[in-house]
């Protein structure tokens, strides 16, 4: 017997138990014909891992690897983007809020020493102007 014409039969036989599962659902709606179309559509599923299994051994080994491979990508990905993320995030604010300070520290230092300079030198202009006048 030629394996591929067994396959194609019985791949018939099961075409025809479904529709034979389908017509006694629609002609007894009660719980004998969902039992009879479940058991025919559950074994239909078993055939095709079967069948998966006989001509491609490695089929479920490559679809678990490429499940497993997919997650691990995908978290390992999400992780590295958060940790980047999180890392950045820091640096920014800390360069950020550094520069700002040493401005900021810079341009107060600068006006305050400008102030105190010229409030110095009026009360000195003040006293001797004062003083000058209290000699004449």
């Amino acid at each position: 017997m030629d394996p591929i014409r067994v396959d194609a039969s019985v791949d018939l036989a099961y075409g025809a138990l479904i529709f034979l599962a389908v017509v006694v659902m629609v002609v007894y709606q009660g719980s004998v014909g969902i039992a009879f179309g479940v058991g025919v559509l559950l074994s239909y599923v078993i055939h095709v891992i079967w069948k998966m299994a006989r001509f491609d051994p490695d089929w479920m080994t490559r679809t678990v690897e490429e499940t497993v491979e997919q997650s691990v990508d995908e978290t390992v990905e999400k992780m590295l983007q958060d940790t980047v993320d999180t890392k950045m995030d820091e640096t920014v604010e800390k360069t950020v809020e550094k520069s700002v300070e040493e401005a900021v520290g810079e341009t107060v230092q600068e006006t305050v020493e400008k102030k105190l300079e010229e409030t110095v030198e009026e009360t000195v202009e003040k006293t001797d102007d004062a003083d000058e006048e209290g000699t004449e």
